[in-house]
Formats: C-alpha cells, structure tokens, sequence
C-alpha cells in the first residue's frame, strides 16, 4: 500500500538511519507533500491518505520490514515509531447467541442499503448495546469527527512520550448514560486487527469532557451475525496497555 511513496519520502529524510530506540521520527504534511511532488495521483502525494494505515496488513512495506507504524500528534503532523501499533481482533468462538430485539414492529429502512453506520443503529434500537452492556439508560450522543483537547493529553508508546494536541478522532457512535460513556468503533467486514489509536485517541478524548467512566467496543456484522468485543487500557497513559475484556456475537431476531 503506498510502497513507492513512502520510499520517497524515507530517502528524502534519511529515515532509513534514524533511530527509533532513542526518538520517534516526526514529520509533517508539508514534508510528505514535498518527498512526494512528483507522483501523479493524490493518493500518492496526500498526507491524510498515506498516514491511514488503519491495520497492519495497510502499512507500506517499508513499514512492515522496520516493525514501523505512524501516529498523529497535531493537525498536519505526524510521528513514526517502531512498535506494536496495533490490537488483534480475535475470532469469537462462543457458539451464536440468539437476541430477541425489543422492538414492537420490524424496522424496513435498516435493511436498505449495508453501511457500517445502519447496522450499528439496527444494534441499538433492538437494544442489543445496552442488553450487551447491562445498561438501560444509554442514549445516542456522539457521532462522527471532533479535535482533541488544544491542550493535548499525555500518552506513552513503549519509553516514548507523547503529546496529542488538536488531533481528529472519530466515534462511529457514542452512548451515555447515568453513570458511563460508550464509544464504539464499527466495521461491516471480517477485521483481523486495528490500530489502537481508533480505540484510544477517542477513549482519552472524552475522559476530558466527563467524569463518567468510558468505555471501548468493537462493533462488526457480518451476514446475519452482530459481534461485539469490549477493551480496555490497564494504564490510561500507556498506548500498548489494551487488553481485550469481552465478546460475544448474536442473532437479532424480530
């Protein structure tokens, strides 16, 4: 994905060399802009497009051979770092369970069309969420791009600190209710990994806007199956503390 440019862009700043035991490498839009000039199409020169490397199997070769993955840490510029930028989405192999939604009518309108977005929804208004998570009183709150804190948060990738200021970070759908906040990432196709910036960027964001506790899920449908995997982060400022704290997959039937 993307090979030849990043190529371009590790031979004009000598990333090749660089050590990234001792720092990450940070570099901006600008400098990815001017490494990549001379390619034609915008997916090859766009530093929004070439930084997306939203799972392992995404990364340029380049990226792949040094153990690499790339961060945002402020509008226009990003960090690369060596490491494990990523979290496996495991197979659930409990057996399918059944989920009789609450609804009183069969809803037409949530089977035109197969967006991530629909099937979440479809989730929600059967209450699957809340059975899922044991809480009534969730409702729709957030949804779609917002900036982090101008003042940034704090994290740390293996010994190396960071700071996050003024970064996007998207919530596919945000709940909240009396005493927590819900964030869910969602896909509609099979997912093997994700970078855990999708999970953590919005879970450190939000602890700034709420005292309630937050709270991580996976979301993914597939054929006639909703599956759901709860994370957490044993340490809030460590990027790599994620660990997997549930899952389950359902059936909704009307």
């Amino acid at each position: 994905m993307n090979h030849q440019p990043w190529q371009a862009i590790f031979e004009k700043y000598d990333i090749y060399h660089h050590d990234f035991e001792k720092s990450p490498f940070e570099i901006t839009a600008d400098q990815i802009k001017k490494a990549t000039a001379h390619f034609k199409d915008t997916n090859e020169k766009e530093a929004r497009i070439l930084c997306k490397q939203d799972s392992r199997k995404a990364r340029p070769q380049i990226f792949v051979d040094n153990n690499l993955f790339v961060l945002p840490i402020k509008n226009g510029t990003y960090v690369i770092l060596k490491g494990e930028g990523y979290v496996d989405i495991p197979p659930i192999e409990s057996p399918l369970n059944p989920y009789e939604s609450r609804l009183d009518f069969e809803l037409e309108t949530s089977l035109v069309g197969n967006s991530e977005m629909q099937h979440l929804d479809f989730a929600y208004a059967s209450s699957l969420i809340r059975t899922f998570l044991h809480d009534d009183s969730l409702v729709l709150t957030i949804r779609g791009r917002k900036y982090t804190p101008k003042l940034g948060f704090e994290f740390y990738v293996g010994h190396h600190k960071l700071i996050a200021k003024s970064v996007q970070a998207e919530v596919d759908a945000g709940y909240e209710g009396k005493k927590q906040v819900v964030l869910i990432e969602a896909k509609n196709a099979a997912t093997k990994n994700t970078i855990i910036r999708q999970l953590y960027y919005p879970f450190r964001q939000w602890q700034t806007h709420t005292k309630k506790t937050v709270n991580i899920l996976f979301f993914e449908k597939q054929k006639d199956s909703y599956s759901l995997w709860e994370f957490g982060f044993s340490d809030v400022m460590d990027y790599n503390s994620i660990q997997l704290l549930r899952s389950a997959k359902f059936e909704i039937k009307s």
